[in-house]
This record gives structure tokens, sequence and C-alpha cells, in this order.
């Protein structure tokens, strides 16, 4: 390698947005190269690079690797077990030996014949990753949350935008069957005039506690520089690795874990509500729940459950598992959840459920894989695209701000900012740690 892309290469790894020339096309050449807008090639292949493979990653993986026109090519994660894993499972699908492994995904970044990533990691790296990532001329599949701060969602959604880049959030549940037929009742005015939504999360954390010190693995085992990114730093500990460790931590995880669910159930509500391009003006938190209200009256209920794989909260009917929601109209309600089912107010609105809308849980992320990958062939939008997450995850931001500071907030869903609150305007962003050094 010359002296000039030694140069461009350490540029690139210190987090410059640059990305070369494709060199040499493949073989099966990829749609965004030769195809028009609308367009497709009847023989191109997705390339696909995966950024963190943990438990979740190789869910939606496995659904991804049974497309035949996506070609997983490449996998990075700072730990050497679940790179090796990864291998064995993408290897594994295709009957051979060829997928790359990196234990920096910013080297995956430099590869031109890699199209679309699927990033995986922990929250904390979600947007930084995903920006990198667009900016090396990537689609991006990103998990959710897809960023710890509303500044975060902010330059995500701006990048995204600015690099006319694909991209969908892992909010799969905008793709499956009964949370569309749900948002299709709503929408439909069979429940009449929509004045109330039901959002479920866990119950808000906030820890700031660190695990003790263990000593830190050799760089190729775990990169715990890399593993933190732009969190703030701590002595390592193997449970953080683990994924048992970070969840609740105020460092590492998204708004008091108000974003594990809320990125879904605040995001479907948001839809019912026909509010993709504004989000609640006010957020209240009490003890059992955050009380929001949106500029045309309608009221969001994000709903605390003591219990989310058991609770009977009093504002589900029943229990229709994990992420339920119900809209409530002034002539009905509909409620969902994860198993699929639909419970509805009346024999009517029975009826207009049919008996032809698929029951898929929501777990499954087929279908909203298949919407990104075919929205990266014709250039279009995606179901859960950069501002439909833009403005369900900053709902979302705002209303564990309200419940972190315990008041009261209100917000102006134009400017994106609180109004009269200096302090919770300042929670909008994180110091990053600079991790490139």
């Amino acid at each position: 390698m010359n002296q000039s892309k030694n140069a461009s290469r350490r540029q690139f790894l210190r987090g410059a947005a640059t990305v070369s020339a494709v060199a040499a096309l493949p073989i099966i050449v990829p749609s965004h190269v030769l195809a028009q807008p609308g367009k497709t090639l009847p023989n191109e292949r997705i390339n696909l690079g995966v950024i963190g493979i943990g438990p979740r990653c190789t869910y939606d993986l496995t659904a991804m690797l049974k497309f035949d026109d996506i070609r997983c090519v490449a996998i990075a994660d700072v730990q050497d077990r679940r790179r090796q894993a990864g291998k064995a499972l993408v290897d594994g699908h295709y009957g051979n030996t060829d997928c790359k492994l990196y234990r920096d995904f910013r080297e995956l970044l430099e590869r031109p014949d890699i199209d679309a990533v699927l990033i995986a990691t922990g929250d904390r790296w979600h947007a930084a990753a995903s920006i990198l990532a667009a900016q090396a001329g990537k689609d991006v599949y990103s998990e959710k949350p897809c960023g710890i701060t509303i500044q975060a969602c902010q330059d995500l959604a701006n990048t995204m935008h600015r690099e006319r880049r694909v991209f969908q959030a892992g909010t799969q549940r905008r793709s499956v069957a009964n949370f569309q037929k749900a948002v299709e009742l709503a929408h439909s005015g069979k429940l009449g005039k929509l004045h109330t939504l039901h959002a479920s999360i866990y119950i808000p954390v906030l820890d700031n506690t660190w695990l003790p010190a263990e000593p830190t693995p050799p760089r190729d085992v775990v990169d715990w520089n890399l593993w933190l990114g732009p969190a703030a730093w701590r002595p390592f500990n193997q449970k953080y690795v683990d994924g048992r460790g970070w969840r609740g931590q105020w460092d590492f995880d998204s708004g008091a874990r108000v974003l594990d669910w809320g990125a879904h159930t605040v995001d479907l509500c948001q839809w019912a509500n026909q509010a993709d391009d504004t989000m609640p003006i006010e957020y209240e938190p009490t003890p059992e729940n955050i009380l929001c209200r949106y500029e045309n009256g309608v009221k969001l209920v994000i709903d605390f459950l003591k219990d989310p794989f058991g609770d009977r909260s009093p504002h589900y009917i029943t229990r229709l598992g994990t992420c339920p929601v119900r809209f409530i109209g002034d002539e009905g309600w509909v409620e969902t959840g994860d198993e699929g089912e639909i419970v509805v107010s009346s024999d009517a609105l029975k009826q207009e459920l049919g008996e032809n809308y698929k029951r898929v849980r929501g777990l499954d992320v087929s279908a909203h894989a298949r919407d990104f990958f075919d929205a990266m062939r014709s250039r279009g939008t995606t179901a859960a695209n950069a501002d439909v997450m833009r403005r369900s995850h900053i709902a979302s931001h705002a209303a564990a701000l309200s419940w972190v500071l315990q008041r009261k907030l209100k917000f102006d869903p134009v400017k994106e900012e609180f109004i009269d609150d200096p302090e919770a305007n300042l929670l909008r962003s994180r110091a990053a740690r600079d991790w490139t050094v």
C-alpha cells in the first residue's frame, strides 16, 4: 500500500468521513451503483456487513440470511468469541469460509464492496456507528434505541439526509400485521375520535454505580476502549461485555430504560395518532406512568409495567405478549401485543378485523428487513425511516427526562427543545469520550 493510501486510511480510522471510489466492481453489481431510482437489476445482490453481533443481532441476521439476494460478507465485533460465533453462523449458512472478521468496525466500513450494515451494538454505539457508516457510503439498519440522547437522534437523522442514505430503525413492529391492523383501525375512524393512547414500558431506572474493576483482557480478546466507544470511561468488568451489567446504567442505556420498549410502543402510538411529523408537547411523571399530551389534545400514557412479562396492568385488558399498546377513541378501542392477537371493544370491530391478517409475533424482523432491502433498491423510504425514528425517539427521551427530573416539562416539537427549562435542555446531549486515541 503506498504512502498516500496509508494516510487516507489513518484519516478514516480517526473518524474522517471519506470513502474511496470503487476500484473494481463485483461480479454481481449492487443496485445503488448502476440502477436508476426506482429500477432494479435482475442479477443484483446486496452485500451486508455486521457491526456488533450479540444475541439480538443473531436474531436479526438469521432472518436476513434467508434472503437469496442478500449476502453477509463481514462481521465486526470487539469481542473475539462473538466474532467467531458470528462467523460460524454465516459460514455455516453459506457452506464456505468466506465471512471476514474485524475487531474494529471502521476497517469493515473501508470496504467498497459492502452496500449496507446491520448495527446491533449496545445503545451507546448506535448513533455514532450509524453516522460513520453513512459517511462511508453505506445504507444502515440500526437496532433501537438508535440514539442515546436527543442530540444523537437529531445528528443521526440529519446525517442520513445529508448523505442520502437509506435508513431503517429496528422498530420492526411497524412491519408486523397485528400492529399494522390496530393502527389501521385507529386511522379509519372506526374507533371514533382518538383521545387516549397507551404505550407500555419497563419501570424506569437511573443507576450510576460502577461494577468492581477486573483485569482488562488483551485487546484481541476484548477491545475495552472500543467497547466503551463514546461513553464515559470506567474500569473493565466482564458483566458489561456479557450484556448483563450495562442496562439501566445512565452512561450506557437510553433514557433511563424508557426507550427499551418505548422506542417501539411510543413509536406505534405516534403512528396511530398520525403524528410522525411531530411529538407531544407536555410530559408529566407520576408514580405509575408518564402522562403526555399532543397539540391536538390526544393523551399519550406511558405505562410502567411492574412485571413486563406477566403484569396485568389496569390499562390493558389482557396479556397479549410484550410491548402491548392500546388505542382508545370515543366509539371503541383496540389493543394488541407481541403475541399477534388483537382485542377490540365490540363485535362490530371484531368484524372489521376479518380473517385475512396474518398473525405474526411482533419480534419477527423478516418483513421489516425486507422493507429495508427493497428501499435500498428503489432508493425510497422505509417504514421506520430516519424522520420517523427521530420524532418517536425524541418523544421517548423527553418523557424519560421528565421522569429523571421529576417535573412536568413542556416541549417545542418544531425547535425540538424544552420550553423555559435550561436544565432539561442541557440533558438533551452528553459529552462524548474521545475513543479514537
